[in-house]
């Protein structure tokens, strides 16, 4: 089974309303999608293909090589088709493989037990040729396969990724209540920012949007920070292909800046591991931080973007002190961002009513299960200017 470099389908899951951020990135990687969902990408390609894909994408979860599509009823018919596979030729007998898989079918109550079956036709399978069996568990930090079974309709992929995408690999420390890495980046995305100007990021709290914008901007992927997926875990695995693509993300990445990236928060701890999550990352020279008040952030006399993930409160019973508190955001937009773009994430509708501008654009996310906007505000200089007519 030349999985390397044998094309099959491929989809790259993300986190609910990240596909389209996931879409432009994988085009901007050279490749065309067949298919554009709610959680992911589908396009065809190698496991070969998959090593930049799992290199570059910060948009990402996991990137799923299709081995095998099947009808399954019953568990005894999934493990029938599964038993075929030749599994000695993608997992090492003196291995390790995990099983994860996304099920709904009526003859399973918990995933576990589609899981266990998966396990048992792969074992079953290698020791009737080999002799041997590999050693199996939940670590998905070697050979990764992935079940997906909905009613009768089962699909068995290769997951080349292994631990998720989704976070980027260079936050030790993730302070209070953090934003996943890939929301980050998408939140970014749908600003438009042309990772060429000044960005401004008040209430940073461990600092997720402000490395994000760092990393963009210096085109710094996340494979930089990782050494370890589930490709180099199958069998034929050429680990070669992976330096090169490895020294292609050093080549390009840039180490300065001409501009400003700001980072402030009120709380000097939070501050304090902002600063260090930046240092893992390599970018902490790029962002100027700062402990204050953010109406006291420093706004340079020129465009650019101001992004807030301010607290959201309670979804019912609006907090007062968060009231105060989103008023004077708003405050701090029309009288200090002039000529920026003002971006606001929150999951609170009520508390958004406050800021007291209105959104030129509302776009939706997920942070969680917590159905959020970025609310963006279009801050002009003085009177906006009108076309002139002839």
């Amino acid at each position: 089974m030349q999985v390397f470099h044998t094309e099959s389908k491929i989809v790259i899951t993300c986190n609910k309303r990240l596909s389209p951020y996931l879409q432009q990135e994988v085009e901007q990687l050279g490749f065309t999608p067949t298919r554009v969902f709610q959680t992911g990408v589908e396009l065809q390609g190698t496991v070969t293909d998959t090593i930049p894909l799992n290199l570059n994408l910060r948009c990402g979860s996991q990137i799923l090589y299709l081995l095998k599509s099947f009808t399954a009823a019953n568990p005894q018919e999934l493990y029938d088709n599964l038993v075929k596979i030749e599994w000695e030729e993608l997992i090492d007998f003196s291995g390790y493989f995990s099983v994860t898989s996304n099920v709904n079918n009526e003859h399973i109550l918990t995933p576990l037990f589609a899981n266990v079956k998966v396990k048992d036709a792969i074992v079953d399978r290698i020791k009737s040729v080999k002799g041997v069996r590999p050693n199996s568990g939940a670590d998905v930090n070697k050979t990764v396969v992935h079940l997906y079974w909905q009613d009768d309709k089962a699909e068995i992929f290769l997951d080349t990724s292994g631990e998720t995408l989704a976070k980027h690999g260079y936050r030790k420390i993730p302070g209070k209540a953090p934003m996943l890495e890939a929301l980050a980046t998408s939140v970014i995305t749908a600003t438009n920012w042309d990772r060429n100007s000044t960005f401004i990021n008040p209430m940073c709290g461990s600092g997720t949007l402000a490395i994000e914008a760092a990393l963009m901007a210096t085109d710094k992927s996340p494979g930089l920070f990782r050494m370890n997926y589930g490709f180099m875990h199958i069998l034929g695995y050429d680990e070669q292909v992976f330096f090169v693509e490895r020294r292609k993300l050093k080549d390009k990445a840039k180490k300065e800046l001409g501009f400003k990236i700001i980072a402030t928060d009120l709380s000097a701890d939070a501050v304090d591991v902002a600063q260090k999550n930046a240092r893992t990352a390599g970018v902490e020279h790029l962002i100027e931080f700062a402990v204050c008040d953010f109406a006291d952030t420093e706004v340079p006399a020129e465009q650019g973007v101001v992004v807030f993930n301010p607290e959201y409160g309670e979804r019912l019973g609006v907090h007062t002190k968060l009231e105060a508190t989103y008023k004077r955001v708003g405050d701090f937009m029309k009288q200090k961002c002039k000529g920026y773009r003002g971006y606001i994430f929150t999951g609170n509708p009520d508390l958004a009513k406050k800021i007291g501008l209105k959104a030129a654009r509302r776009i939706e996310f997920y942070n969680g299960k917590l159905d959020c906007r970025l609310l963006e505000y279009e801050l002009y200089d003085g009177t906006r200017r009108l076309p002139e007519t002839e």
